[in-house]
């Protein structure tokens, strides 16, 4: 997902959540294990991931898929909470839990899917050890992104950062800097157009692929899927993590069959995280 999260306005969030509600004339969590599972999710890759299952696999192992595609952050955890969705596919469990706590929802992650890989990029130097000394290093300045970025840099050992910092971090918890890096702070969409003027930038996947960098080869560094907080999720209000129609999807996602179509489809730009 872009952790750059951009909020539609109340009235357009409202009409879809109707529209997903309309679908169901009582609240998801006591359908009828065999109906189809709703899931939420944003177009891509979720909807397409979620597409190739409910083609490729669901009727197999008997599992029906009603797939709803949306484009802002907000409907598909509303949607999950009031009830008018069993499942959604969109965000990560920073975003989820930030979520939750301004919204007073109950959103648990199944598992996660897939990373939409961090990386850094450069048109001045090939490789990361050829860095000049006080290389100017653009990063996001939104704080999930900042702090996602310092850790991408301090796990290729390009500097060190405080004991115990969050996923917040900003450059003043930068403890070692061996190569006294300058940082610039720029809005995560401009991160792209400023490359040239930079000796190295931060860039996320999705804005990566919209300026035409693929992560795969053209990143100097880049995100690794396991163990990484921002694996994007298949999510459920807390109770329904049981319901066997989600235990069902959550083991299609995690089949050889999904690694390999997400590996063939995205080739590096979107990343299994199991």
């Amino acid at each position: 997902m872009r952790t750059v999260v951009k909020f539609t306005s109340v009235l357009a969030t409202a009409g879809l959540a109707f529209s997903l509600a309309a679908c169901s004339s009582s609240d998801s969590s006591s359908s009828d294990p065999n109906a189809p599972l709703k899931v939420v999710a944003s177009p891509t890759p979720h909807g397409q991931i979620l597409k190739y299952v409910k083609d490729n696999l669901a009727e197999k192992a008997g599992l029906k898929l009603d797939i709803k595609e949306v484009t802002d952050y907000v409907t598909p955890n509303t949607a999950v909470q009031d009830g008018s969705a069993d499942a959604n596919y969109f965000q990560h469990v920073p975003y989820l839990e930030d979520f939750n706590k301004k919204n007073g929802t109950s959103i648990v992650s199944v598992e996660p899917v897939h990373l939409e890989p961090l990386g850094a990029y450069s048109k001045k130097v090939k490789a990361i050890a050829d860095l000049p000394d006080g290389a100017t290093v653009g990063l996001p300045n939104d704080a999930t992104n900042e702090g996602r970025a310092l850790k991408l840099l301090a796990d290729n050992k390009l500097i060190t950062l405080k004991d115990g910092v969050t996923t917040a971090a900003t450059p003043a918890d930068v403890t070692g800097n061996p190569k006294n890096f300058k940082w610039k702070e720029l809005e995560a969409a401009q991160l792209p157009r400023s490359i040239a003027d930079l000796d190295l930038a931060v860039i996320n996947g999705n804005y990566a692929l919209d300026s035409g960098l693929k992560p795969a080869t053209d990143a100097l560094v880049l995100e690794k899927a396991e163990g990484n907080p921002y694996a994007n999720i298949l999510a459920v209000k807390k109770g329904k993590e049981n319901d066997p129609r989600v235990k069902k999807l959550a083991e299609l996602l995690h089949s050889a069959e999904v690694k390999k179509y997400i590996d063939d489809t995205f080739q590096g730009s979107v990343i299994p995280a199991f």
